[in-house]
């Protein structure tokens, strides 16, 4: 087994320890100068009450985590179950920088013969794929083993920061696998299919080959499948991770929730409801699509999303990114700007529908900033606590992929992203003519954004919320206003689906901003009304003081 990778026990480690634990008499209490054995049940493990009288006898007190599966079950009753199960494995291959997401629901029932243990059966049917296209570092199979506390919040550059994201798969499963360059690792939160208090099992392909060979029907289901082959398995490593997760055929101590096709189905279909902004300000990820494989091996199209670019588009986005990540990493590193950084790229997505002919679009103009160092005090302080960075982005929509028109979209909506969509609900609305994407504190399941109530007046993270949407959110709308006003004076790129009519469809109305945005206003006006934002009728754009305004009715003659 690799040292550097998962922290799981090999079947050999497994019994040696087992074997040590009962040939040295199990646990001892020192009592005085006397070394006295603890009483053991049959199995020879301590019961519950030799546990107690071990503990009574050496003095300990203090407070205890609850069992595996519990502190599942409390994530499982906080965190929304549909489509944003479907996010939450987009962020992981985000943070991998990985640039393909596939989810791929298979009907195959795969051989039961040779497993693990007759118990592995019931796993051997229908199940959830979710691939991409980057490999699992050491850290990841660290981090994914330690549900309590998430790895990436240490990494403010990572997008999906909650530990619990992940272990919203267990709505689907009971035992989610990883294939993932040269090691194969499931996961058993009720302990009961690898050995007493195991929590799960790791293969790597070259060292656990022989005994892969003699599982063969427990390996099939990770052959045949996203360019897995058995050559690969004999090459030792997989250029990718892929995630199964066996659908629950009945209840288990975990969840009742029990899942077939429909069920499926149906969280593909709650994923597209915004799958066409689910791209917008994610840096690596460009393409997400989603299958069905039949029990025959005919694999179906349900539908896919991709952000296309080409020629000058293809290039300006790329840049852009370099631009940012620069500019994260020396707020992280501490290094003082005083500036903001401002980067500004269309992007057209393409939503291609497995059940119908041809390709919708919808073309963006998206604007991504960076506050720097020095700002704002209490921003720097806040970032500094929470491992947060002051990122936004806002995104103006260029045409509709309905009706392909150019302009503003008419009755576009603006709603709250945290690089990704925010659950569909009134809490996601803005009441802006964009959306907004920001690194904002959520609450703990992530259905919304946290602000300054009485319940968390003093809350950091509320707190941040509201310094972003006053300090760094206004500078990056006007920013992108006035990219536009420059790019429609320039015609460039050529094609893009700009207009006078949409430049002065960014303008909020403010008897329709939300309360929690309404804080953008004054600062957004503010900066605008410093250039030149107004068109005249001689075709010219000029600054307020230098506009003359009309008040005769244009229906007279």
């Amino acid at each position: 087994m690799m040292t550097s990778g998962p922290l799981l026990v090999a079947p050999g480690d497994r019994a040696a320890r087992l074997r040590g634990l009962q040939d040295g008499g199990g646990p001892r209490v020192l009592d005085g100068a006397r070394r006295e054995a603890a009483p053991r049940g049959r199995d020879g493990f301590p019961t519950a009450e030799q546990r107690l009288w071990l503990a009574a006898a050496a003095g300990r007190f203090g407070q205890t985590t609850p069992p595996l599966v519990d502190f599942l079950k409390d994530i499982l009753r906080r965190y929304p179950e549909g489509g944003q199960i479907l996010k939450e494995l987009i962020q992981n291959a985000e943070d991998a920088g990985a640039t393909e997401v596939k989810f791929l629901y298979d009907e195959t029932q795969y051989g039961t013969e040779t497993l693990w243990s007759e118990d592995m059966a019931q796993y051997q049917g229908p199940a959830l794929y979710v691939y991409n296209n980057a490999v699992f570092t050491p850290e990841d199979w660290h981090g994914i083993q330690e549900i309590a506390r998430s790895r990436k919040k240490d990494d403010p550059l990572k997008v999906g920061r909650f530990g619990i994201g992940f272990n919203s798969v267990y709505h689907i499963t009971d035992v989610p696998c990883i294939f993932s360059g040269d090691q194969i690792g499931m996961l058993d939160p009720h302990q009961t299919l690898f050995g007493p208090h195991e929590s799960g099992q790791c293969w790597n392909l070259k060292d656990d080959s022989k005994e892969i060979s003699k599982l063969s029907d427990q390996f099939a289901p990770f052959i045949g499948i996203f360019g897995s082959t058995k050559e690969t398995f004999i090459n030792g490593s997989f250029p990718g991770t892929f995630f199964r997760f066996p659908l629950r055929l009945q209840p288990s101590q975990l969840s009742s929730n029990l899942y077939d096709k429909q069920k499926v189905l149906e969280l593909f279909e709650s994923f597209r409801a915004d799958a066409d902004t689910v791209l917008l300000f994610l840096k690596s990820v460009q393409d997400v699509s989603l299958y069905v494989r039949e029990a025959s091996g005919t694999e179906k199209l349900v539908f896919r999303v991709s952000a296309r670019e080409g020629g000058a588009l293809g290039r300006e986005r790329p840049d852009s990114v370099k631009i940012l990540e620069g500019a994260i990493s020396d707020y992280c590193e501490k290094i003082p700007s005083g500036s903001v950084t401002v980067v500004t790229y269309p992007v057209d997505i393409a939503v291609e529908d497995g059940s119908a002919t041809g390709v919708q679009e919808a073309s963006w103009l998206v604007c991504n900033s960076v506050g720097g160092r020095g700002i704002s005090s209490k921003l720097d302080l806040l970032a500094d606590e929470l491992k947060f960075v002051p990122v936004i982005g806002i995104a103006m929509p260029l045409s509709s992929r309905e009706d392909g028109e150019e302009g503003a979209v008419s009755g576009f909506s603006g709603k709250a992203f945290c690089f990704l969509p925010l659950p569909p609900g009134e809490e996601s609305k803005t009441g802006l003519p964009v959306h907004v994407s920001g690194f904002f504190g959520l609450t703990d399941n992530r259905r919304s954004i946290k602000w300054r109530e009485l319940d968390q007046w003093r809350d950091p993270a509320a707190l941040w919320n509201e310094l972003l949407v006053v300090s760094v959110v206004p500078g990056a709308y006007a920013a992108l206003v006035l990219d536009a006003i420059r790019r429609l004076q320039a015609a460039s790129p050529p094609g893009l689906p700009l207009s006078v009519a949409s430049v002065y469809g960014l303008w909020p109305d403010a008897d329709q901003v939300r309360a929690h945005w309404q804080p953008v206003l004054g600062p957004l006006f503010s900066e605008l009304f410093q250039h030149a934002v107004l068109h005249s009728a001689s075709g010219h754009w000029v600054r307020l003081e230098q506009a003359c305004f009309s008040e005769l009715d244009e229906s007279l003659e």
